[in-house]
């Protein structure tokens, strides 16, 4: 019996890999709304306290959607390619893996931008969290597609679509970042309109 190498039979079942995948988007998305804290009642003696302390969540509430947001739209990316990628290796599995990486970070850099949303250095911190987001994810696919992991009945209708998406949104997103100069506000506020455009496609670009 001849014998076979371990990186030709390892990482091959795309029902795993997919199957993960899920599972840190959920536990992204859980650690993100864990974020929501109801105020401590310590020092607060009436009504207008509360409000003005639950008012001042405002901007938790406010990354807390952009970070869900982001979240989806990249899910969705995910789901998007593993509904045409039909085989795997080992390497494509570990470029997934480090696309997982960038998710599981979200929460953090989501976090950072809650405390700070005041500051420039936040915006940098989690515009670069959703680049290497962007970046894996691009990579990911160029693997697949180079290596005949993608069907052969869509492959040359999706691949296009899929990069251009990809390429399109990370320059709308460092675009919403250098905002922050202007404001942090509207840098959050743009990113947010950008990322309901992709969710709902308000604006529908043919190119994506």
């Amino acid at each position: 019996m001849s014998k076979i190498h371990y990186n030709l039979i390892a990482g091959r079942d795309t029902g795993r890999i997919i199957a993960i995948s899920d599972g840190v988007f959920g536990v992204a998305l859980t650690l993100l709304m864990l974020e929501l804290r109801v105020p401590v009642m310590e020092g607060i003696h009436s009504d207008k306290q509360l409000i003005d302390t639950f008012l001042n969540l405002g901007p938790k509430f406010l990354v807390s959607f952009l970070a869900f947001m982001t979240t989806g739209i990249f899910w969705m990316g995910h789901s998007a390619q593993y509904k045409h990628i039909e085989k795997s290796d080992r390497n494509l599995s570990w470029l997934n893996l480090l696309f997982l990486l960038t998710v599981i970070l979200l929460p953090f850099s989501t976090s950072f931008l809650g405390n700070y949303t005041n500051y420039k250095f936040p915006i940098a911190i989690y515009w670069l969290n959703i680049f290497l987001m962007g970046a894996m994810l691009y990579v990911h696919w160029a693997y697949a597609y180079k290596h005949g992991f993608v069907s052969t009945e869509t492959r040359e209708i999706v691949n296009k679509p899929l990069r251009t998406r990809i390429i399109i949104a990370q320059t709308l997103y460092f675009f919403g970042a250098l905002m922050c100069f202007i404001s942090p506000y509207l840098s959050i506020a743009f990113i947010i309109a950008v990322q309901l455009n992709y969710a709902f496609a308000f604006i529908n670009d043919p190119r994506t």
